[in-house]
């Protein structure tokens, strides 16, 4: 199972993504709306996965990235700001190295 973790300000796209995650069999996800709920998230769960949503400001994503990275070095942070389910599909999986 693939656990993957997803920040982004807008509820409506943190639902689609979400369900596009969930709905391979082989995948999990978790939605965070903030910086501190996402490091929250990160820090008390195994992710595999981060993808940064759209809505976070450039100083969000450098941090988020730069704490992931100092937490989980081995955990691939992607920005993902939308272009269909096959695009997402393919971030995943070539972040991932599949």
């Amino acid at each position: 199972m693939i656990h993957i973790l997803y920040i982004g300000c807008h509820p409506e796209i943190s639902e689609t993504v979400l369900r596009l995650i969930r709905g391979r069999q082989d995948w999990s996800g978790v939605a965070a709306a903030t910086d501190s709920e996402a490091l929250r998230l990160f820090t008390e769960n195994d992710f595999d996965l981060v993808l940064l949503g759209c809505g976070l400001s450039d100083e969000s994503e450098s941090e988020l990235t730069k704490q992931f990275n100092r937490r989980k070095p081995e955990v691939p942070v992607v920005a993902h700001y939308g272009g269909g389910s096959g695009l997402l599909a393919n971030e995943i999986l070539s972040a991932l190295g599949q």
